[in-house]
């Protein structure tokens, strides 16, 4: 308390000067407006920084809700998007075999393999949000794998990027169709297999899921042909596609739910067992 004092005796001279200061500052600011304007856009400023800086950090605390919150907007635009006719990306409702905006599981891959060659991921959902193995999985660039092993809470996908992956794809436009499968190579590419020599195909063609099977709906996109070479032997395509994802780096996707998918392979065994 002593040293306080002290102090204040010490430096009464700068304390009086500066106590005065502040009172006519104080006067000259509440008796002429523009004074007073220049002080509240001043601390306008000031407040203002600290405010967005406190709004930046609250956005970033809050990432991952608003990430979920994409998600599922990015699901209904993509159900309203199904209806658009004939593009690779975004297939065609009709051609969806009747696949509605509720048929689609919005998902989050918690692991991803691809350094392997039989690559899997897990989603962060399973059979609590009706999924079951056999599901078509993909994503606004196009597809992703199919659902093998599932959980109440969990689901595990076969990534295209295995090497037991075959999935019935087409030349887009065409008629000619081919197993895809990888090679176990890179990741960025996938190969089709199994194309008659006949089809009209060049480089740069976009290659989509076929539609012969109850996994995936026709006209989901995969990518464009980079390379072709004709097998000497069977005298077929082997064609080189270069993905539209990156298949090391997978946030949401959707699985597809195809609610007639048991009647048909009900049917199908049906047909082989006469």
């Amino acid at each position: 308390m002593q040293q306080i004092f002290s102090f204040i005796i010490k430096n009464s001279n700068r304390i009086l000067f500066l106590l005065l200061l502040g009172i006519s500052l104080a006067l000259t600011i509440q008796s002429h407006s523009f004074h007073r304007s220049k002080v509240i856009s001043s601390a306008n400023f000031l407040s203002g920084g600290v405010y967005e800086r406190i709004n930046s950090m609250e956005e970033y605390l809050h990432l991952k809700e608003q990430n979920d919150q994409l998600a599922l907007e990015n699901a209904n635009l993509k159900s309203l998007l199904f209806k658009t006719r004939d593009s690779a990306e975004i297939p065609n409702l009709d051609s969806l075999k009747g696949v509605k905006p509720e048929d689609i599981v919005v998902c989050k891959v918690i692991h991803n393999s691809y350094n392997v060659y039989e690559n899997f991921l897990t989603l962060n959902a399973g059979s609590k949000s009706g999924i079951t193995p056999d599901m078509g999985v993909i994503n606004s660039l196009g597809i992703v794998g199919i659902t093998d092993n599932v959980s109440a809470n969990y689901s595990t996908v076969i990534s295209i990027l295995n090497v037991k992956s075959q999935i019935n794809a087409k030349i887009k436009n065409s008629d000619h169709f081919g197993s895809l499968n990888w090679n176990g190579k890179s990741t960025g590419f996938v190969q089709l297999i199994d194309v008659p020599r006949l089809a009209t195909v060049k480089k740069g063609d976009t290659i989509v899921t076929g539609g012969q099977s109850v996994i995936f709906p026709e006209n989901i996109g995969i990518g464009t042909i980079d390379k072709l070479e004709i097998d000497d032997k069977t005298h077929y395509y082997t064609i080189t596609v270069k993905l539209f994802n990156d298949m090391t780096n997978l946030g949401h996707v959707y699985v597809i739910k195809s609610g007639n998918s048991e009647e048909i392979r009900n049917l199908e065994k049906q047909d082989k067992n006469e």
